[in-house]
This record gives structure tokens, C-alpha cells and sequence, in this order.
């Protein structure tokens, strides 16, 4: 896999920049799996068995790559204890957390506003 590698620039954290490595991050953390998966797991350990059962309609497939990217980008620690079979069990790091308070409160902002969304939905699409 080829990544953009982080060397201290400016341009570097700018979203806005279709080149910079902010954005690359970004677009990875800010996908509907990832985001569940997050809020999801949130101040516990999960098995991977719980976390497909946590998040309805992921595939085995995409929880795989999206538990793996999280936890390549260090939001999501991996436990493997040697068992037969293996037991591994998932927990949010520090940054994790971090990031699931504004999953929470993007969360908090689709209760919130969802009837209102509904309403503009229908007016738009008479």
C-alpha cells in the first residue's frame, strides 16, 4: 500500500488539499464502517464476533479492512491471546477515544435533527 508520508509541512494538515495526507487520513476514518465500528467498540473490548454483531450489516469482509486500518492508523489496539481457537479482542487507544467523542457528537446531532431532515426530505423530493 502506498501512503503519503508526514513531513512536517503545512500543506500536509490542510484538508482542503486534494494532495495532502490530512485528507487521505480523513477520507479512511470518516467512512460509515469506521465511524460505527468506533462508537461501536467505544469503552469496552469486543470479540470480533461481538463487533459484527454490534454493527448490523457489515460484512465479515469490511469489518476485516476497516478493523485493520483503524488499526494501522493506531485508534484500534488488537489483542491476540493464544488459544485454540484464538481469541482476539479489540479496544480503542487513547487517539481513539478522542476521535469517538465527535462520533458522539455526530451521533448526538442525527437524533436531533433527524425529523427535521425527514421533513426537508420529502418537500424536496414533491
Amino acid at each position: 500500500m502506498v501512503t503519503k508520508q508526514y513531513e512536517g509541512l503545512p500543506d500536509e494538515a490542510n484538508l482542503r488539499r486534494a494532495d495532502s495526507l490530512a485528507r487521505e487520513i480523513f477520507s479512511d476514518v470518516a467512512n460509515k464502517w469506521a465511524l460505527l465500528i468506533i462508537e461501536a467498540v467505544g469503552e469496552r473490548t469486543l470479540r470480533f464476533g461481538e463487533l459484527r454483531n454490534e454493527v448490523e450489516g457489515i460484512s465479515h469482509k469490511m469489518l476485516t479492512q476497516n478493523l485493520r486500518m483503524l488499526e494501522r492508523y493506531g485508534l484500534i489496539e488488537r489483542d491476540v491471546h493464544p488459544t485454540v481457537p484464538p481469541r482476539v479482542e479489540y479496544t480503542l487507544t487513547e487517539p481513539g477515544r478522542a476521535l469517538r467523542k465527535t462520533v458522539d457528537t455526530m451521533c448526538d446531532w442525527t437524533h436531533r435533527y433527524l425529523g427535521h431532515i425527514e421533513d426537508s426530505r420529502r418537500r424536496f423530493d414533491a
